[in-house]
């Protein structure tokens, strides 16, 4: 996880084309990794919760997921308790995504504006 918000200091350049991408590559494979996983907890939980068949289940974990909320009524206690934290934690989990995606990109623009000339290789001059 530290790996993910690792990035140069005020004092280094900004960094290489090339190591930007490789950090937007890294944080949207694990974004995706985080949003799989979280799709498996939501569908097993309604399976169990609600009984639903798994295509049910994996539609109603994705709904919730987005933001859309359920198709199906749900019809027990523990479903709704269920469906009730999925959705919180799902909202979370969206704040979290979009700032892990839109980390590299914030913190590019921002080390642009605080790099000082001096700080910077100078361009070379050739005689």
């Amino acid at each position: 996880m530290r790996r993910l918000f690792q990035f140069e200091t005020r004092k280094q350049p900004v960094a290489s084309q090339n190591v930007f991408v490789s950090r937007l590559t890294r944080n949207a494979i694990s974004s995706a990794a985080i949003v799989a996983v979280s799709l498996v907890v939501g569908t097993c939980g309604y399976v169990y919760f609600e009984n639903m068949r798994t295509v049910d289940a994996f539609a109603n974990a994705s709904m919730i997921l987005a933001s859309m909320g359920p198709l199906n009524p749900l019809l027990t206690d523990g479903g709704k308790i269920f469906a009730a934290l999925y959705a919180i934690f799902s909202g979370f989990l969206l704040i979290g995504i979009s700032t892990l995606m839109l980390a590299p990109i914030f913190h590019r623009i921002l080390h642009r504006f605080h790099v000082d000339e001096h700080d910077a290789d100078p361009p070379q001059r050739r005689h």
